[in-house]
């Protein structure tokens, strides 16, 4: 499906097939996103949205949307026809956590606080798919999603910001939401036959040090999304964040839903 173009210093291989997917996107992967994201229920692939868990995963997978054996996180119809690796392309990231849930597992049974984690997981799935994100993780007390242009289409960075605010408004727990943009390797990644779909790069990481300093309730959105939604937020209150790792601080907007 393409041919390798590169081979990076630390071994990552980009591809023509890749970068097509993920930037041209495939009208196959955006219809079966329309369909499989109506159809419970998680976990999910992460490309098409195609359920796994329960009565929809038992009939798709008769078709062959199984978890692929190259990568579980993504199905055998998205991932095996690509080769290992990706491509380095611009994507939005978003990342919403849930506030004190340390304090609230310590007072909760923990049936309790993993029922209360499941309609979290449930909700921000729900807000990022009718945003047309790729869930990236959930993991602990924390949701991170991706928006690429061959899925969310040509404003998929104003749909990062977007989905951000809408995530803020819709979570019932306390939680904090950022979302940033800019180049990022995406595609599949591991060794020695573990692999994770993901993106990785600065513009992930400083999207993740971002959501460490949004408070409960706010949205923090840095100045490559919030451009796309000025319009839409000209209340929002200007903020410059010292973000770990890097030597000068970050200008950013804070949406308050």
């Amino acid at each position: 499906m393409g041919a390798v173009e590169g081979t990076g210093s630390h071994g990552f291989e980009e591809s023509e097939a890749w970068r097509e997917t993920l930037v041209e996107g495939h009208r196959k992967t955006r219809i079966a996103r329309s369909v499989f994201g109506k159809v419970p229920s998680a976990p999910r692939c992460k490309i098409c949205a195609n359920p796994f868990g329960g009565f929809g995963g038992k009939v798709f997978a008769l078709a062959g949307f199984r978890p692929s054996k190259k990568n579980p996180n993504v199905c055998s119809r998205c991932c095996d026809g690509l080769p290992p690796g990706g491509a380095e392309v611009d994507v939005g990231v978003l990342f919403v956590d849930v506030r004190g849930s340390t304090e609230m597992g310590e007072d909760m049974s923990a049936t309790a606080f993993a029922g209360a984690m499941t309609e979290f997981y449930k909700t921000a799935t729900a807000v990022l798919l009718d945003h047309d994100a790729v869930i990236d993780k959930l993991l602990g007390d924390e949701v991170m999603a991706l928006f690429v242009r061959g899925i969310a289409g040509p404003e998929y960075r104003r749909r990062t910001a977007l989905a951000a605010v809408d995530l803020a408004r819709a979570v019932a727990l306390p939680a904090g939401v950022a979302a940033h943009a800019g180049d990022a390797f995406v595609g599949n990644v591991g060794a020695d036959g573990v692999v994770d779909f993901t993106a990785l790069g600065d513009t992930v990481n400083t999207s993740a040090r971002l959501q460490e300093h949004a408070a409960d309730g706010e949205v923090i959105l840095s100045a490559e999304v919030f451009v796309e939604v000025a319009d839409r937020f000209p209340d929002a209150l200007a903020r410059t964040v010292e973000v770990r790792g890097r030597t000068a601080p970050i200008e950013v907007r804070v949406v308050r839903p």
